[in-house]
């Protein structure tokens, strides 16, 4: 941390071209100091413009994703805020969304696409929120259809979507329990703390990050229609994953 930390931040005051470098590094090793082992079905996008859409069950899903895939993360404003876990956010050019400010979605939205439009990829954790992991939540399609106007602004005309899946699939080698998922989510009914202690203390985790097939995103697609195409496909994977199940790679 001592070497990556003022690295990274001259290597983002300088706007340097390999700025993800660091952070994937970093992400590696924060696998192994929570004891995350990452699967990775699928591979990322790459070449053009991406939209990635996930689940989301806890905070560790950045670090996992972080590891196999260069990515800028949209995150909550508060996010910015915390004491260490902001600044580090902010040197991996985060996006920050105040969900209590309808107005804001714009200024987010203008964000990605000027990033995307920059040959960059951006994720989203459609769900707008965590959930245990059973489970995927509805995705809301506002904010992707507002990227999708803002990546026409900036000139990004050929964009994907891809949907991408999250799935914790053991604990200390063993099939996760629902019990037991407790102990890797985000669960808002319990403080800060006490997340923060279960997630560190949790054990060695399994999971998986699952890419989807990438669906074009242009000025004519029809957000409602491909948010709830990228869903269910998240659901999908989902489910097949946390039943032990296979998924077939898709290009």
């Amino acid at each position: 941390m001592l070497v990556v930390i003022p690295s990274q931040a001259v290597i983002v005051a300088l706007r340097l071209p390999f700025w993800q470098v660091l952070p994937r590094a970093f992400h590696r090793v924060g696998c192994i100091f929570l004891g995350l082992k990452v699967t990775v079905i699928g591979q990322p996008a790459t070449g053009r413009p991406t939209l990635l859409v996930s689940n989301h069950i806890s905070w560790t899903d950045i670090i996992a994703i972080g590891s196999v895939a260069n990515v800028t993360f949209v995150a909550k404003r508060e996010v910015g805020q915390w004491p260490f876990v902001g600044f580090m956010a902010n040197l991996q050019k985060t996006i920050y969304v105040d969900r209590t400010k309808r107005s804001d979605a714009g200024r987010t939205s203008r964000e990605m696409g000027s990033h995307m439009a920059a040959g960059n990829a951006v994720l989203l954790f459609a769900e707008g929120q965590s959930d245990i992991g059973t489970h995927v939540l509805p995705f809301r399609s506002a904010l992707i259809g507002a990227a999708q106007h803002a990546m026409e602004e900036a000139g990004a005309g050929d964009v994907l979507i891809q949907p991408l899946t999250v799935a914790y699939t053991k604990l200390q080698g063993l099939p996760v329990s629902r019990n037991e998922r407790s102990l890797i989510a985000w669960i808002k009914s319990k403080s800060v703390k006490q997340n923060i202690r279960e997630i560190l203390t949790g054990g060695t985790k399994e999971v998986t990050v699952a890419f989807g097939a990438p669906m074009p995103l242009t000025q004519g697609t029809n957000r409602k229609a491909v948010s709830k195409t990228a869903e269910n496909e998240v659901r999908h994977m989902l489910v097949a994953l946390n039943r032990g199940l296979p998924l077939p790679v898709k290009a």
